[in-house]
């Protein structure tokens, strides 16, 4: 303990159960709240009879006023710009996804497509070899025809012209039997 002298204070039982109820509150010992409550009042310099201390209104009022324009100010300059940044960078994010939905389903589309797509592309590779097949076949019955043709113009020529009328027409069978089986 300390060199001072310990003086002591005589109040009534109810005070003194008031300051039991304070102390356990405050989970202290009654003697340390009886010495902040004097280091209180002596700091603040307040009269413990003014309950209504109309100085502590006016600091809190003012300080209350101070905080609630720095917030203000902050809101202004910090938080309604914040939030409309976030806003437009939300309504961004928004399209970028509903872009993505849309590649998403084309994704999807695009394999079918594709298979239809293949199979025209297999029909006309079919039909192109079909359209082959037919000019080869009309180039060699060309060629057929004309030695045909050919064939009879020499014969034509051989039969002289005093020839028979019987072998100008067993000729003219000929050729056009040699025609058909084209």
């Amino acid at each position: 303990m300390s060199s001072d002298t310990l003086r002591s204070i005589k109040y009534s039982e109810a005070e003194g159960l008031k300051l039991d109820k304070i102390a356990l509150k405050l989970g202290r010992a009654k003697r340390q709240v009886f010495l902040q409550m004097i280091e209180y009042f002596y700091r603040t310099k307040k009269d413990p009879l003014d309950i209504n201390d109309d100085l502590l209104k006016t600091t809190l009022l003012k300080q209350h006023r101070d905080y609630v324009g720095f917030i203000k100010t902050q809101e202004n300059d910090l938080l309604i710009p914040t939030k409309r940044e976030v806003e437009r960078m939300t309504e961004s994010q928004r399209k970028v996804i509903n872009g993505f939905n849309g590649l998403l389903k084309q994704n999807e589309v695009i394999p079918t497509l594709m298979d239809k797509q293949n199979q025209y592309l297999y029909q006309l590779e079919v039909h192109y070899k079909a359209i082959v097949a037919q000019l080869k076949t009309k180039e060699n019955l060309k060629r057929s025809f004309l030695n045909i043709f050919d064939g009879y113009a020499m014969a034509r020529d051989n039969i002289s012209s005093i020839g028979s009328r019987k072998e100008k027409d067993q000729l003219l069978i000929t050729t056009q039997n040699q025609i058909k089986l084209l």
